[in-house]
């Protein structure tokens, strides 16, 4: 067992020991050698999307929502009008930042277990032409479910709109090429798949499109044309940066490149996915999406239906067993969730189903476990 318990959440997960390691130096926020690093963690960043000839990196101290909020806030013209399909708590958040910003919004409302429609969205762009742009979450964490992005771009691009896409539980694992599939801007954070720690969002933006975006945003601090003008004017960031989780980062993205890249990350999850998920079915645990649509970053997974459950002493049952939960997000069904990601310590997956195992056993919970068919 690890000396302190495994994050299984999608961020903040767990990290390796290098990357802890790297955050014990201090750095002055306009030193070279800072300012060094946040030049390289810009230029990987924009190279996991193939985006060097198209996009820039405009880092933001912060959550991934803040990057959210100043992506809408600079992006969108203030007489903008957002479509945002909704099939989760992120999206939403999409939604309640466009309205608390000041930006006309219309939702496509879709069940939580239901992928959004390029169709569905074509048709929207269709009927009302005023849509400027589309907000669309890549990977719904609070569920798992993953949205086809390369054909609600397509949809999009077909349409001459614009498309925002928050990629915060798939940038680094799961595939997003500017090359091949276009959009506005990409949007994540350092906790995530790249196995940094949390502190700094970040948006991958169409350099074409920030050049024509000064004075849009509501905010200076959330600024995204003047962060990125002012720090390609000064190699500098425009106030005080999270300097130990850029450190962080720059050791997260060595390790990530030495390990091979978005393949080797991608590949990894899914492993861990699949893993899980038979790891469950074995337990008599039911996931809640089918797994023709569940993203390899996180499971939801139903409650047993036992009156033995109660959800905080199973999640301190598995902690003393050496993992952390994650609550469930959903409003209907009762459930928890297993993230995939991080480092999950030399038992691996396998060591977290166990502990799922162990800790119903010791609640009381009793599954209906499928039998084992003999040879």
């Amino acid at each position: 067992m690890s000396p302190e318990p495994i994050l299984l959440t999608p961020g903040p997960l767990t990290t390796s020991l290098r990357t802890k390691q790297s955050m014990l130096h201090d750095w002055g926020s306009w030193d070279v050698d800072f300012n060094s690093i946040t030049a390289r963690v810009r230029a990987e960043l924009v190279r996991i999307i193939h985006g060097e000839a198209s996009h820039d990196c405009i880092p933001l101290q912060g959550s991934g929502t803040f990057a959210v909020e100043a992506a809408i806030g600079t992006l969108v013209p203030r007489d903008g009008h957002l479509l945002v399909p909704l099939n989760g708590a992120y999206c939403q958040r999409i939604a309640r930042i466009c309205r608390i910003l000041g930006r006309r919004v219309t939702t496509i409302d879709y069940a939580e277990d239901q992928q959004v429609s390029p169709t569905d969205i074509d048709g929207h762009l269709g009927r009302d032409a005023s849509i400027t742009h589309v907000a669309l979450v890549h990977c719904e964490t609070s569920t798992g479910i993953l949205n086809p992005l390369r054909e609600v771009a397509g949809v999009v691009a077909g349409r001459g709109k614009g498309l925002i896409v928050d990629a915060m539980s798939t940038f680094g694992a799961l595939e997003i090429d500017a090359r091949t599939t276009a959009f506005d801007a990409v949007i994540a954070a350092s906790g995530k798949c790249l196995e940094g720690v949390p502190g700094m969002g970040f948006v991958l933006a169409r350099r074409s499109l920030l050049e024509r975006c000064e004075g849009i945003s509501h905010s200076l601090a959330m600024d995204l044309y003047d962060q990125w003008a002012y720090m390609n004017r000064t190699t500098q960031w425009r106030f005080t940066p999270p300097t130990h989780v850029v450190a962080a980062l720059d050791a997260a993205l060595a390790q990530y490149l030495a390990q091979g890249g978005l393949a080797a990350r991608g590949g990894a999850y899914a492993a861990n996915c699949a893993r899980l998920l038979a790891g469950l079915r074995e337990l008599g645990l039911r996931a809640f999406l089918p797994e023709a649509i569940q993203a390899p970053i996180i499971v939801t997974v139903h409650a047993p239906d036992d009156p033995h459950y109660d959800f905080k002493r199973f999640y301190n049952a598995v902690k003393e067993r050496g993992y952390i939960l994650y609550p469930g997000k959903l409003t209907h069904v009762e459930t928890f969730r297993v993230g995939c990601m991080g480092q999950l310590g030399p038992d691996g997956m396998g060591g977290a189903v166990a502990a799922i195992g162990a800790g119903l056993d010791s609640i009381g919970v009793t599954l209906q476990r499928p039998e084992r068919h003999r040879a």
